[in-house]
């Protein structure tokens, strides 16, 4: 049955920007990294003459942070944007398909359109770093793992910004609270304990240990996701 509305999901999706805009993240990402190794080529690699790629790394990952964030909020408001704008919850809760399933792709989908972007960022980091010659010693454990250990600690955010966007037929409020989240995870995430979710995202914690972040992510997120179900289940759409 997830199946079947998934696969209705990326038919309504087949012809929007949302493809666009999964490319458009990563790849801007990686061309500002771009232009910032091009302009201080000289600089950086005596800074990071150690391990070029650890840095190429790094500067990739402060820029993926916040473009992560503000873009789950654009890609989970785009993707309950259709049924939104067409008023088309009704027709799309008459098909056979439970409520719950209904939200459950919507979730989904934002979680794969993310999921996709993340592979596109190792892939365009990649490239960059053969570009700028920095050889074959490729830390690929510590690239997956800065790309996917924040996409994973995020995904409370993915099933917020989910809920809010499929329940609130006004998608400035969804969008709103997505940007004020991108600039506190960024800005302060690392002023707040542990516990607060805007720090999971930069995986630092008081072990050192980014697998908390990101199991503190994953097991906060299927809750969320939980609870945003249940609440639409229990919504009467119009």
């Amino acid at each position: 049955m997830i199946g079947r509305v998934l696969s209705s999901e990326f038919l309504k999706i087949r012809k929007k920007l949302l493809w666009l805009l999964v490319v458009a993240g990563p790849l801007g990402v990686v061309a500002l990294q771009a232009v910032n190794f091009g302009l201080r080529y000289d600089y950086l690699m005596k800074q990071y003459a150690a391990d070029p790629w650890g840095g190429l790394i790094e500067n990739v990952s402060i820029l993926a942070l916040p473009a992560l964030l503000i873009g789950l909020a654009i890609v989970a408001s785009m993707a309950a944007g259709i049924e939104h704008q067409m008023n088309a919850w009704k027709m799309t809760l008459a098909l056979p398909v439970t409520k719950r399933h209904v939200f459950a792709g919507k979730f989904l989908l934002t979680a794969f359109l993310l999921l996709c972007s993340c592979v596109l960022l190792v892939l365009f980091t990649v490239a960059l770093g053969f570009a700028l010659g920095f050889g074959s010693s490729l830390p690929v454990g510590e690239l997956l793992s800065a790309v996917f250990y924040p996409y994973l600690a995020a995904m409370p955010f993915i099933a917020l910004q989910s809920w809010l966007s499929v329940t609130m037929a006004n998608q400035a409020i969804p969008l709103t609270v997505g940007i004020v989240g991108m600039i506190v995870s960024t800005f302060a995430g690392s002023r707040f304990p542990d516990w607060v979710p805007y720090t999971w995202p930069q995986l630092n914690n008081e072990w050192g240990e980014p697998l908390y972040s990101v199991a503190m992510g994953v097991g906060t997120g299927i809750v969320v996701f939980l609870l945003g179900m249940a609440e639409f289940v229990r919504k009467d759409v119009k």
